[in-house]
Formats: structure tokens, C-alpha cells, sequence
């Protein structure tokens, strides 16, 4: 696996940009991947249109006047890189279950998850102000900050949010940049993310090939495979 310090992410984002060509990404596929909560109501009519109206957000289709600020308090937790599974064939049986449904074979959905799930950071920790990157053995810790969030359109026609975090003191070890996105567009406690960093925060913004991806570190493989297929 080539090695992807947490210092050379953004040189990462240029490169994949540049040989793919790649400047969307696809509403069937990364946009609606990923699991979501919805929240219990009463009554079955509530439920439905509220399901209806959460399944809208988490699909990338809503209004600017929708989207709230955001706090790491969201993320926090410990949260372990899904990358390994894929490695490892755990997530053979996702992929499998996405071609039976999309317009992709098995090993396709395979080579694409590889390009958007790679990474090197195998475990990050969020606790208060402080992001701990896990990386081949080592691990780095910095505080961030609120740094606003930006709403992107993709390709396809549906947009998603990045919330932005801004390393407090400039170090060469870590990333100046974090953004998030979990496909809420306001506060919640988030049930996975997919995370980008890098020093170039407009850079990371163009980003859309490569989205690191992370869950919980308690759940095991079978337990992550059992939520990417319920949703």
C-alpha cells in the first residue's frame, strides 16, 4: 500500500485530480452509499415524511437555508479506517450486494471503492478540540478549530456539506486542514464520516476521488458490512 503521510494529503488530491480527470461524483454511487439515522417519531405519517425528508438531505438535495454550523463535538470519538476491510475481502459481500442493484460488476465497485477508501491513517481520535491521526504506527495530535463549513455541487446535480477545522498551531507533522462529511447538514452525532485533510484548503475542496472513510472503532467488519447494506 503506498504510504500516504498525513503532510503529503494534499499533494495526493492534486495528483488524483489531475490523472483522472475526475471533477464530480456520482449520485448513485459515493452520495448514497453511507449510512444515516433517522430519528423515531409517533406517528407512522410523521415517520414517513421526515424518513422522506432525511433520505432528501442524505441524497445531497436541499436549501442553503437548511444547513447549520457544526461542531468536532459531532465527530467525536474513536474511529477506526474501513480501508482494511476492503483489503482484507470483508467487504466483498458490499460490493456484491451494490452490483446486484447498480449499473457496476462486483470488481468494479471493488477497484472504485479502493481509489475512495485508500489511506494510510488507520485510526483517528477525536476528543474535545484535539484529532489524534493514527498512521503506520505513530500517532500525531493537534487542536483545531471552527473554520466554517462550504456547500459543494457536484457533477451529478446534488451537493454535500464540508465542515472545516483549522490546525491552531502551524506544525509540519500534521495537516493545516480537516473537513468532514457524513451527509448531515446540521448538528448531529455523526455514525461514520468520511474525512479529508491537507495544508491547501481550496484543494481539498476539489477533492471528490479519494474520501477516506470512518466508523466506529467498536463495531467489527461484519457489523460495518451489515450497515453499508442496510443502506
Amino acid at each position: 500500500m503506498t504510504t500516504l503521510p498525513l503532510k503529503r494529503a494534499s499533494v495526493f488530491v492534486l495528483s488524483a485530480l489531475i490523472l483522472t480527470g475526475i471533477q464530480g461524483v456520482s449520485a448513485s454511487d459515493h452520495e448514497h452509499d453511507h449510512d444515516h439515522a433517522h430519528n423515531d417519531h409517533d406517528h407512522d405519517h410523521d415517520h414517513d415524511h421526515d424518513h422522506d425528508h432525511d433520505s432528501d438531505i442524505y441524497a445531497g438535495y436541499f436549501d442553503d437555508g437548511q444547513v447549520k454550523d457544526r461542531s468536532l463535538s459531532d465527530w467525536e470519538g474513536d474511529w477506526q479506517s474501513v480501508y482494511p476491510y476492503l483489503e482484507d475481502g470483508t467487504l466483498d459481500k458490499v460490493f456484491a450486494h451494490k452490483a446486484e442493484q447498480g449499473d457496476k460488476t462486483t470488481e468494479e465497485y471493488k477497484a472504485y471503492y479502493e481509489t475512495g477508501y485508500q489511506t494510510d491513517v488507520g485510526r483517528v481520535v477525536i476528543e474535545g478540540q484535539n484529532v489524534t491521526f493514527y498512521e503506520n504506527g505513530e500517532q500525531r495530535t493537534g487542536e483545531y478549530q471552527h473554520d466554517g463549513y462550504e456547500i459543494l455541487t457536484y457533477e451529478a446535480g446534488n451537493r454535500g456539506v464540508r465542515y472545516i477545522f483549522e490546525l491552531e498551531e502551524a506544525s509540519d507533522e500534521l495537516p493545516q486542514y480537516i473537513q468532514f462529511s457524513d451527509h448531515s447538514i446540521y448538528p448531529t452525532d455523526a455514525h461514520h464520516f468520511h474525512l479529508y485533510w491537507g495544508d491547501d484548503r481550496e484543494a481539498l475542496l476539489e477533492e471528490v476521488t479519494n474520501w477516506p472513510t470512518y466508523y466506529p472503532s467498536e463495531l467489527g467488519g461484519e457489523e460495518i458490512v451489515e450497515e453499508m447494506i442496510a443502506h
